[in-house]
């Protein structure tokens, strides 16, 4: 008698959910990102991906829920990429230059998702469901950048000279004039942003 084929292991429905949303973020992304917050509808994902508005609707109760789940997703991919950066230094030097590299890369490659990422955080004044998703993606990257200067400060063996909130604000203000500036054809910006960012980290720690 020959042996019964082994059973496929089924997966569980909370991992097909949570893996179709994931595939929907990553498509409305794009779409997100192209078009920005207030000229996107669902309907607009949809035709960008292989499902149908009411599938899409199925899985995100509303364009809200959808943007925050995307944006909250593509941070954290993008802290990630930073905590690495801190893990793996050896020198202040090495911090220093990696992490500004860092930014300029990511402003010349993900450009449509900063520029949705800020779209976001200046609807939430006016949105009140996207303020708690704001609130947590920018806690995320507060402890992303603070884990840069913190790092580099025990690298240099040098105190670091502001709080968490006043590093974060430093750089996110920078990144943000150059991505304005980038977006309007300044295309000077992104190699200003690597020198400035290079500049604030050391005077960050001294």
């Amino acid at each position: 008698m020959g042996r019964t084929a082994p059973a496929m292991a089924k997966v569980p429905r909370e991992e097909k959910i949570q893996r179709r949303r994931d595939e929907l973020a990553d498509a409305a992304l794009i779409t997100l990102g192209e078009l920005g917050f207030a000229r996107t509808s669902l309907r607009d994902i949809a035709e960008n991906s292989e499902l149908s508005h009411g599938v899409v609707h199925y899985y995100f109760n509303d364009k809200l829920e959808l943007l925050g789940y995307c944006v909250r997703r593509y941070k954290e991919q993008c802290a990630t990429r930073y905590d690495e950066l801190v893990a793996s230094a050896s020198s202040p030097l090495e911090l220093r230059y990696g992490f500004a590299a860092a930014m300029r890369q990511t402003l010349l490659e993900d450009t449509a998702m900063h520029r949705l990422w800020y779209d976001m955080r200046a609807q939430s004044m006016f949105e009140p469901a996207l303020r708690d998703d704001v609130r947590a993606i920018d806690e995320r990257l507060q402890q992303m950048i603070w884990a840069i200067v913190s790092r580099y400060g025990e690298l240099r063996k040098a105190p670091v000279r502001v709080s968490p909130l006043l590093a974060y604000v430093a750089f996110d203000g920078l990144f943000d004039d150059c991505l304005v500036r980038y977006h309007a054809g300044d295309d000077e910006a992104p190699q200003q942003l690597q020198e400035q960012a290079t500049a604030l980290l050391e005077q960050l720690v001294k």
